[in-house]
């Protein structure tokens, strides 16, 4: 019998007060006001699921929101654990700059960055690639603890593009090239045993960046 764990991806709410800078793994306020999204939300996700967040605030609070708005309804979430590697990806010395003023600052090392932007890091930071290696070896992790359950990560969108390069494969690039909308939802299925890869398992996707609206609580696992 095949066992099927199902990721899933939560963008955080939208953030305020960065307008026209890269904050990163900044911690920088969120809006939590819009109580119908998170409702719609809530009635999404399933309820008897494993939830993470990443260490930082739009991400817990994005947790929170979406509990509070279950438990108006009767849902009963669990309190998320906290997961480090989840966090968005660090722009180091850029944090907090718009990117024309990371060229003012060093047009030398912005230039080298934008040559190779997936696989360049930032002064200080880490590039899209590190990325994916720290968000890669947490979904192993967790998928090997809680095989054939449905995980929930509220996260970012860096996180997720990591994710589905992840499950599909992609090159780094490719990755890059994904949007996530704040509050959307990607849902990714690990099928453990020999469906179409031996072993080991293969992934697929379910849905990429859809409204929480649009998302239907997770029906029974296969056989």
């Amino acid at each position: 019998m095949s066992r099927l764990t199902r990721w899933w991806w939560v963008r955080h709410a939208p953030v305020v007060g960065v307008n026209g800078v890269i904050y990163g793994a900044n911690d920088v306020e969120c809006d939590v006001s819009d109580e119908a999204r998170f409702k719609a939300l809530a009635e999404a996700l399933p309820e008897d699921a494993v939830w993470v967040t990443s260490r930082l605030s739009r991400a817990i609070k994005t947790a929170k929101a979406i509990s509070e708005a279950g438990a108006a309804t009767g849902l009963d979430f669990p309190e998320p654990a906290i997961e480090e590697d989840l966090g968005e990806q660090n722009f180091g010395d850029w944090q907090g700059l718009s990117w024309d003023r990371m060229k003012e600052t060093d047009a030398e090392t912005y230039d080298a960055f934008w040559a190779d932007p997936a696989r360049s890091r930032p002064p200080g930071g880490e590039s899209f690639t590190d990325l994916i290696a720290r968000t890669g070896a947490v979904i192993g992790r967790l998928t090997e603890r809680h095989k054939g359950r449905d995980i929930v990560a509220v996260a970012h969108g860096g996180t997720s593009r990591a994710a589905l390069a992840v499950a599909l494969e992609l090159k780094p690039e490719q990755g890059m090239a994904i949007s996530f909308d704040t509050l959307s939802v990607s849902v990714l299925e690990h099928v453990e045993g020999g469906l179409l890869r031996g072993a080991g398992g293969v992934w697929r996707v379910v849905g990429v960046n859809r409204p929480g609206q649009e998302c239907v609580r997770a029906p029974p696992y296969p056989p």
